[in-house]
């Protein structure tokens, strides 16, 4: 670079980027500390809230739905099984599919777990006004928008 070039740090927009990555990364690691107790880390939860929202989902949804591909989820979910709080069952119509559900443990860790998670999310943002945060909601899903479109993906919903 030369010295009348600009660094990337300088940019707004940049600042904007780093500030948002860092946070992310932040509250990742807040909440696998807030979890701790339940055994469980943030990329678990995930997969359990979205099975308490969708109950059934086979596991190439829940892979759309994380934004991961089927082999994490794969890696993941007999971890999940072996503590007994997902079961996966075949799928009636089609025994290529393996189905996956909450067990009565599974759904009361994933309570608690979005306990957890809530009274933090609560916690950081309590002094940002709600309008604010809505406002940072929805740029974030105009970045979210951006990116699938800039990967020809059309994931989401999760």
């Amino acid at each position: 670079m030369n010295k009348d070039q600009s660094l990337p740090w300088d940019h707004p927009r940049f600042k904007s980027w780093i500030a948002v990555a860092r946070a992310c990364q932040l509250m990742q690691s807040a909440l696998a500390r807030d979890l701790s107790p339940l055994d469980i880390k943030p990329p678990h939860l995930d997969i359990l809230v979205n099975l308490f929202r969708f109950e059934g989902i086979s596991q190439q949804e829940l892979a759309h739905k994380l934004l991961v591909g089927r082999s994490n989820v794969s890696m993941t979910l007999p971890q999940l099984e072996r503590r007994g709080l997902i079961e996966r069952r075949g799928d009636k119509r089609d025994k290529r599919v393996l189905r996956l559900f909450l067990t009565k443990e599974g759904r009361r860790v994933t309570e608690e777990g979005m306990r957890i998670q809530t009274a933090l999310i609560n916690s950081i943002l309590s002094a940002t006004p709600i309008e604010e945060c809505l406002a940072i909601g929805a740029n974030m899903e105009r970045v979210v928008a951006a990116l699938q479109s800039e990967m020809g993906d059309d994931q989401g919903d999760g």
